[in-house]
């Protein structure tokens, strides 16, 4: 997997899938339809404000609510290259796992970097560096495995271009 780097949106805790993706634009499986949508409920200019690459940092429990696909799906079609949190929702976790969104759990860096700031992630070791500050941060490393279904985009692609 390549390492990711970009600038931070920051959020607080229980940021759950409603607000990832309102429930209004679930009839829409289009990823690109539901990247117009994603945050728009907790942070209205979310799609002005990121850009391609760009990773949101959490804090407690992100991803929590509905077990709806619909969410880890937005992140990932709108450009966001990580999130970092200190706990994810377990089915959000397994479902960003499932459609090749890059997740990190690591609860210092999740607390210490801030809205703005450039970090530079690399998936292989779980090292997570604020560029901004000068700190670094070990987070969870995944497993060659999830590397694998990450990198080829998903669980389904995994096992399309694997067998």
């Amino acid at each position: 997997m390549e390492n990711a780097k970009g600038k931070v949106l920051k959020y607080g805790d229980n940021v759950d899938t409603d607000v990832i993706i309102p429930a209004r634009y679930l009839n829409s499986s289009d990823p690109a339809e539901l990247a117009l949508h994603c945050m728009e409920d907790i942070d209205k200019d979310f799609s002005k404000r990121m850009n391609k690459g760009d990773i949101i940092v959490a804090t407690k429990n992100f991803g929590c609510g509905s077990s709806r696909e619909h969410a880890p799906i937005a992140i990932k079609a709108s450009g966001i290259s990580c999130v970092i949190a200190e706990t994810f929702a377990r089915i959000f976790y397994r479902n960003a796992i499932n459609i090749g969104l890059p997740i990190i759990e690591c609860a210092e860096a999740s607390r210490e970097i801030e809205d703005g700031d450039e970090v530079e992630i690399d998936f292989n070791t779980g090292l997570i560096k604020d560029l901004t500050k000068g700190t670094s941060y070990q987070g969870q490393a995944f497993p060659e495995f999830m590397q694998k279904l990450i990198a080829s985009g998903g669980l389904v692609n995994y096992i399309n271009n694997n067998n």
